[in-house]
């Protein structure tokens, strides 16, 4: 079923890709980020091509709706807001969008209906001035400016991430709730255990012993120990002192 135009994505439009593996991994880059779908113009070993579909490891959806059209105008000509993504200054009169300003951009107009899309170019050489005359504005990542290209792939991963981060889409699983917070009696127990056979240990220097066992006791209250780890620690303490004895 098509998605929502109100929803709808932005598509990747890939001007002259030169190697059919480059469209392959870029095809994985946007499946990663909920990317569906891909435009091409003219690449040079032409489409279909077989060589793309190994890189794609599993996007092979995108790789089958993706569509060819020989001139960059033709294939931006149904689409009603576009970005030029380019790392140099093109001398034209356009707006400069970093990526968050971008993707809150494409966000409000793809939820307005509008159909929105990115534009990269060659691997070598990136995108002609004529291509980027045909975009709205610019949108430049904050790379380092001694290494300011990006390949491929890597380029439509960035623009793929920042989509999701416009949309506040949340992390794919949730962290492991673990156990409770272990209330201060068990800390305070813990402590105790811990210190008492630290002592049977001769451990503590006589006149240092105070000081050393508050320092201590702020190592572990800035653990936020839960239920689990004074569980843990105290079979860490049992087990050494066992084996002390035992020796």
């Amino acid at each position: 079923m098509p998605e929502p135009a109100a929803a709808r994505p932005p598509a990747i439009v890939l001007v002259e890709p030169q190697m059919p593996e480059n469209i392959g991994m870029a095809a994985r880059a946007m499946a990663n980020f909920g990317l569906s779908e891909m435009r091409l113009v003219a690449p040079r070993e032409g489409w279909p091509h077989p060589g793309a579909a190994a890189p794609a490891a599993g996007a092979g959806h995108v790789l089958d709706g993706a569509r060819a059209f020989a001139t960059t105008a033709e294939a931006l000509g149904d689409l009603h807001f576009v970005l030029a993504t380019t790392a140099r200054s093109r001398g034209q009169m356009k707006r400069i969008l970093g990526p968050e300003a971008a993707f809150a951009e494409i966000a409000r107009r793809a939820a307005a209906g509008e159909r929105t899309a990115i534009l990269f170019g060659r691997e070598r050489t990136g995108l002609g001035n004529d291509d980027v005359s045909l975009a709205d504005a610019i949108l430049t990542f904050p790379v380092d400016p001694a290494h300011p290209s990006l390949n491929l792939a890597a380029a439509v991963m960035v623009a793929g991430y920042e989509w999701t981060r416009a949309l506040g889409r949340g992390l794919p699983f949730a962290p492991h709730p673990g156990t409770p917070p272990a209330t201060r009696e068990a800390v305070l127990s813990l402590f105790e255990y811990l210190e008492a056979e630290l002592d049977g240990a001769g451990f503590y220097p006589p006149d240092k012993r105070p000081v050393m066992v508050r320092n201590m006791r702020d190592m572990l209250h800035r653990m936020e120990l839960t239920e689990q780890d004074v569980r843990t620690w105290r079979g860490v303490i049992r087990a050494l002192a066992e084996g002390r004895r035992k020796g």
